[in-house]
């Protein structure tokens, strides 16, 4: 049982990174941080090489946790 529990939990944490790449692949605005007293958002238009790469970070954290989760797929049945 906590293995499936830890399983979905993983699988719940990566899907939402991938929903925060998606939602800031349309927007064109990511959340990277804090910047001192304001949060850091890196703009696509603004700089671009930043935002692609919170972009990318995302991106493959999200899978590398879905992936981890699916690697025992005997472990999800509750």
């Amino acid at each position: 049982m906590p293995r499936a529990l830890g399983s979905i939990i993983l699988i719940l944490l990566g899907a939402g990174l991938l929903a925060v790449a998606r939602q800031g692949d349309v927007a064109g605005v990511l959340p990277a941080g804090d910047a001192g007293s304001r949060s850091y958002r890196p703009d696509r238009d603004d700089n671009p090489p930043v935002f692609h790469f919170f972009l990318a970070l995302y991106l493959v954290a999200g899978l590398a946790l879905g992936s981890m989760a699916l690697r025992y797929p005997n472990h999800l049945c509750v």
